[in-house]
């Protein structure tokens, strides 16, 4: 038996948000938040750590900087259960990346250094212990721009030692969406957008026709719809889950969170209308409180958010 039901390998870093800013943020003015949150961010840390929070066995592999953010970032993970044995820690000029997250009431600006992200390279990571798994799991993949050219192959050698494969490739920051996306959706078991990044991803405005390309290439489709929950495409069968009802603090993160309650019972051979409700129950923890992960550290909030919804 694999020794982890899930590896990931991706990006690791912490997120600064700040609430109670100013709509518009006039230059050269000093502006006041009235609350900040530091917290782990990347795709792929919160998915990993949501996923050992809700009982997977998950492993991880990143490249973090020798610096005070990397450890913070490093312990976070490692408290809710993740191994994080195989990270490798990198001295020099470049350091752990940060994300900075400027929230307001219905939009935040999302700034990111990429430090150590952009530098995760192919001789960072150990195939064999990635594939002693069941499924592994990309987030992030147009920030991955060490690794990237190398995805194929990575995901060739793990399709060929059993694992199935889900790929999440949040947002391309230069909007272009190429990169051999297409390439490697050929190789994806579990494509997970939302919205906006299946239309980009399929080149195709209109959502329906662009899951239906989508479909054509991988053999399971999920798209995160926001407030309407979440549809799944299998071939030509459709599956739709609502959303559940919540009064949200914070949304950052609740995307990566669907991503971790899905993929828990997905590995388990759990059907897809079971899967889609798990993805948005996590999805929905995930906005009980600031961030990604702070939802699923507080175990007590945790199980009693899951117990009045009948888990």
């Amino acid at each position: 038996m694999p020794h982890f039901d899930i590896t990931i390998a991706g990006e690791l870093n912490l997120d600064l948000i700040l609430y109670g800013l100013p709509e518009t943020l006039a230059p050269e003015r000093e502006l006041l938040a009235d609350r900040m949150m530091l917290t782990l961010g990347a795709s792929s840390a919160i998915v990993a750590h949501n996923l050992a929070a809700l009982g997977s066995k998950v492993g991880f592999q990143s490249r973090i900087g020798d610096d005070p953010l990397g450890q913070i970032a490093l312990d976070r993970l490692q408290q809710s259960g993740v191994d994080v044995s195989r990270v490798r820690r990198v001295s020099g000029a470049t350091t752990t990346g940060l994300t900075v997250i400027l929230h307001h009431e219905a939009w935040r600006n999302i700034l990111t250094y990429s430090g150590t992200i952009a530098e995760l390279t192919w001789d960072d990571l150990d195939p064999t212990y990635l594939a002693d798994s069941r499924h592994f799991h990309l987030s992030s993949y147009y920030l991955q721009k060490g690794l990237r050219p190398r995805v194929p192959e990575l995901f060739q050698r793990l399709k060929s030692a059993g694992l199935t494969i889900s790929l999440d490739t949040n947002d391309d920051p230069d909007d272009q969406w190429q990169g051999g996306l297409q390439d490697i959706l050929r190789y994806v078991d579990v494509f997970l957008p939302n919205e906006r990044e299946a239309r980009k991803a399929a080149g195709i405005e209109d959502l329906e026709d662009a899951v239906k390309k989508l479909a054509a290439l991988v053999p399971l489709v999920v798209v995160k719809l926001g407030r309407e929950g979440a549809m799944a495409q299998r071939g030509s069968e459709r599956f739709l889950s609502p959303a559940q009802t919540v009064v949200p603090v914070d949304t950052v993160g609740a995307g990566d969170s669907f991503d971790a309650g899905f993929l828990h019972q997905y590995v388990r051979g759990a059907d897809l209308p079971t899967c889609l409700a798990s993805g948005n129950r996590a999805g929905a923890l995930s906005t009980t409180r600031p961030g990604g992960t702070e939802a699923f550290r507080d175990a007590v909030h945790r199980e009693r958010f899951f117990r009045e919804r009948g888990i």
